[in-house]
């Protein structure tokens, strides 16, 4: 992911408890910022004021002060299983983080880093997302195949939207309505309505379509395919694979310096 200013890469390393910081345009190693446990998903909050790292294997959220350069740890939050994947509401009040070893989803308070609340999901939850109004989360269960709609001031699960087996990421297309959902298992990537909570649409990618981007023009769509050493190349338009280009061993995350909105 990028930092707020667009200036940096960051790549996470789980297994060096470090972070990577690389020039977008270059690729050059710009800094290392070690000593950040297990970063397996990480996010900035939408003020800046906060970076967030969820140490997957360590049963912890690490909470830290963001100055623009620096980042200070605050506090490291235990949780019950495997913290997984991230999303924040706009005012940077909560994190909200998925659980998949507990099958459970936390609210996280940044001012305070203390644990709000903790409800019961769908099987292994993972990628998480806040639907533009604020209304509603949406949890991918990869555990089964559907994502979950979740009143999330009220901690209820109000919908089921079957899209495929494995649902796993969210990439939203940018026109603050639709949003690309990954099916692992069922080798899909659905298109989910996030206004009438309705699954529109539904594009064929081999491979376990993983983690997505989106060009800034909307057209096409990357996606890393876990399970064979490539990345697919979709056509928005026609809703086809248009080309696999190869890479190395289980490809996670994928980003563009010119990218489509993020919502």
């Amino acid at each position: 992911m990028a930092t707020p200013d667009n200036k940096s890469l960051i790549v996470a390393s789980s297994v060096g408890n470090e972070l990577l910081f690389l020039d977008p345009k270059t690729a050059q190693v710009q800094r290392r910022v070690k000593g950040i446990s297990d970063p397996y998903q990480i996010g900035f909050s939408p003020d800046q004021k906060w970076f967030v790292a969820n140490a997957l294997r360590l049963d912890r959220v690490d909470i830290y002060r963001y100055d623009g350069q620096d980042m200070t740890l605050a506090k490291r939050v235990p949780l019950a299983k495997l913290p997984s994947h991230m999303a924040f509401n706009q005012n940077s009040s909560t994190v909200f983080v998925t659980q998949q070893g507990s099958d459970e989803v936390s609210a996280i308070d940044l001012t305070t880093q203390s644990v709000k609340w903790t409800m019961k999901v769908g099987k292994l939850p993972a990628g998480i997302v806040m639907t533009p109004d604020e209304k509603y989360l949406l949890v991918g269960i990869m555990g089964a195949d559907y994502i979950e709609v979740i009143d999330w001031r009220t901690q209820k699960i109000v919908k089921r939207i079957t899209t495929g087996e494995g649902a796993h990421n969210f990439r939203a297309m940018g026109d603050k309505r639709h949003v690309f959902v990954s099916n692992r298992v069922s080798n899909t990537i659905n298109i989910v309505d996030m206004q009438t909570l309705e699954n529109v649409g539904t594009i064929p990618v081999p491979g376990g379509p993983d983690c997505m981007e989106l060009t800034d023009d909307g057209k096409t769509l990357w996606a890393t395919l876990r399970w064979i050493k490539k990345v697919a190349v979709i056509d928005v338009a026609s809703r086809k694979v248009s080309k696999l280009i190869p890479v190395g061993r289980s490809p996670h995350g994928v980003y563009f310096f010119n990218h489509a909105p993020r919502q």
